[in-house]
């Protein structure tokens, strides 16, 4: 049993930096396991984490960030299920209840019992008010939540529990309205937009048209496998329905949630598609009878992924038919990574290495 200290990248008060410091090594009981992190993924979500205010978000401050984490099992409590010790594995992030209808079908980012405002839980998942993966180590509270890797490297698989389960849950959400070689919409082609281009290029028969505002993003959107891109200018929406012969995409993937995403991806679904909102972007939908969505359009709001689910993103990853597009900082260097992902120059994923 290992004791002492280690170090973890904090959030010790709202509106505050988050610090590096030294804590306690946590000691696995029960069905805890203890991962020693080899890498940790940092996404947008953890910039509305730090950026929050007190009442904001539903959990307790002081805690580590960090939920998107691969590492490998040093130590299980006695109850302990699922990996064994020496076992690479990255964590399924949103820590649900375990018990409830949705956590018993592997639907944990949808537990029915998510801490609010005003039940005063400790918090929902790694990093998001529970001590996270931007540390030397992580205390996961079941073997449950682990995923093994194999050889899959760490700074890869890392990103796949947050960017790659994402995207493919967003991807799994539309899928069922695809016919074959139906037109889909990607808004946005960073973190997550990249890795959903290829997840539909390996899942679907789907025309993939990839949107963004930067020329290397849709560069990037090339070498995933777009059959098409375009920045967004004022007659985008004209482009992307000309693409699919006038009638319009069967569904539109945004993961910018901007208010002029939103307004694009109305412009360009077709009667009946899908919009599927994963990005936070602060943009607003009116929703109204008749108004400006097209008859039949159905929107979803995805959150995360299910953990049947990460299990098939790290196995499309084992295949090669997915890749994370990512740059390293040392986990000494976690506040320049915040401010290159806050300034939008990280280039697909950024991922703190943990040595």
């Amino acid at each position: 049993m290992s004791t002492g200290r280690t170090r973890a990248v904090r959030l010790t008060r709202w509106g505050g930096p988050p610090v590096l410091t030294e804590v306690p090594r946590p000691v696995p009981t029960g069905e805890e396991v203890l991962v020693q992190v080899e890498a940790a993924g940092l996404c947008r979500s953890d910039l509305h984490v730090i950026d929050a205010r007190p009442g904001d978000l539903p959990y307790r401050t002081p805690f580590t960030l960090g939920h998107e984490v691969a590492g490998r099992v040093v130590e299980r409590g006695p109850q302990a299920v699922g990996p064994s010790v020496g076992e690479r594995v990255v964590v399924y992030g949103p820590w649900g209840c375990g018990h409830c209808a949705h956590c018993a079908s592997g639907a944990e980012n949808y537990c029915d019992r998510r801490p609010t405002l005003d039940t005063n839980q400790a918090g929902t998942g790694a990093g998001l008010g529970r001590d996270g993966g931007m540390a030397d180590v992580l205390l996961a509270p079941s073997g449950r939540l682990l995923v093994p890797v194999g050889d899959l490297a760490a700074v890869r698989a890392a990103p796949l529990t947050d960017a790659g389960l994402t995207a493919y849950h967003a991807v799994a959400t539309v899928r069922p309205s695809f016919t074959c070689g139906a037109d889909v919409v990607v808004l946005g082609i960073g973190g997550l937009g990249h890795l959903a281009v290829q997840i539909l290029r390996a899942t679907t028969t789907a025309q993939v048209l990839a949107v963004d505002v930067r020329e290397e993003a849709l560069a990037l959107a090339d070498q995933c496998g777009a059959h098409f891109g375009t920045l967004l200018r004022p007659d985008t929406a004209e482009v992307l329905r000309s693409r699919t012969g006038g009638t319009g995409a069967a569904a539109v993937l945004d993961f910018v949630g901007s208010h002029s995403s939103l307004e694009l991806a109305i412009a360009v679904l077709r009667a009946g598609g899908e919009l599927a909102v994963v990005g936070s972007g602060g943009g607003e939908l009116t929703v109204r009878k008749p108004g400006a969505l097209p008859p039949g359009a159905r929107i979803s709001l995805p959150f995360w992924g299910t953990l049947p689910e990460l299990g098939r993103v790290v196995a499309l990853a084992r295949e090669g038919a997915l890749r994370v597009e990512v740059e390293r900082f040392a986990l000494s260097g976690a506040t320049e990574a915040i401010e290159r992902l806050r300034s939008g120059s990280v280039r697909g994923r950024a991922v703190l290495v943990v040595d």
